[in-house]
């Protein structure tokens, strides 16, 4: 059975001295897990965030970058520059993305080439809308999430490469999918992958549930036989909560 990869992103929260705090007071309490505990910051709290995590057990990452070295892309940050500050992992596609800022599986697609180039792991979001889910499209969706969106990543590639499958519906809603949907909507997924990649190669890949799951709700959901972990929001900010999820699946 695999260990589970548990990630916090804080999404726009807290400054470096509530970053300084929050390390101080989650360290010793995720220090025995064997679970991976990652958590993805803001750009500003990234350098406090690696030194906080230095020499423990919490991987970091950041929540977005760009697919171009340099160049004239106001407010973007390159991959290179988040390799620099000591990153190992970086969000790439959140829903949050695509709504608002206009992420397309091509744009998540090059950004998540350059983050690989670049020596990151990302952590690529996929998922459906409410409308897409209640007109029976939620395959259809993630299909062509995953078709489109790993298009030309090789197998060797998708190795160091998680997925998060995170209904949009669910996300910052307080409604989960329960149990059975989100297993379900993963195990399609890993499905598709298989497809493209082979069974042995899709049955290594993480795939985590990514969706207002919270310390009351993660351990039915990390119980699932295809949830491979979370990405959470929310809870990941208070260092109990997220300690308590980090802990519900041993």
């Amino acid at each position: 059975m695999k260990n589970k990869i548990i990630a916090g992103n804080w999404k726009m929260n807290k400054n470096r001295a509530e970053t300084e705090s929050f390390f101080a007071e989650l360290l010793p309490l995720v220090a025995d897990t064997r679970n991976t505990v990652i958590l993805c910051v803001p750009f500003t709290d990234l350098c406090k965030a690696v030194k906080s995590a230095q020499g423990t057990n919490i991987h970091i990452g950041a929540q977005n970058c760009h697919w171009k070295e340099s160049g004239a892309f106001t407010g973007e940050i390159a991959p290179s520059m988040l390799v620099e500050t000591g990153v190992e992992y970086v969000i790439v596609g959140h829903s949050e993305r695509r709504t608002y800022f206009g992420e397309t599986d091509a744009t998540v697609l090059a950004r998540t080439k350059a983050a690989l180039n670049a020596g990151l792991k990302p952590i690529v979001c996929i998922g459906e809308t409410l409308q897409e889910r209640q007109s029976g499209k939620t395959e259809e969706v993630l299909k062509r999430q995953v078709t489109e969106g790993f298009a030309d990543i090789s197998a060797e590639e998708l190795g160091r490469t998680v997925v998060a499958y995170e209904p949009v519906w669910a996300i910052g809603t307080g409604v989960t999918a329960t149990d059975e949907q989100a297993n379900d909507a993963i195990k399609y997924v890993r499905s598709v992958f298989a497809e493209k990649y082979g069974k042995a190669v899709a049955d290594k890949l993480f795939i985590l549930y990514g969706g207002s799951m919270n310390d009351g709700n993660a351990a039915n959901l990390l119980a699932m036989s295809d949830v491979d972990g979370g990405l959470i929001g929310g809870a990941s900010l208070v260092p109990q909560k997220f300690a308590a999820i980090v802990h519900s699946h041993r």
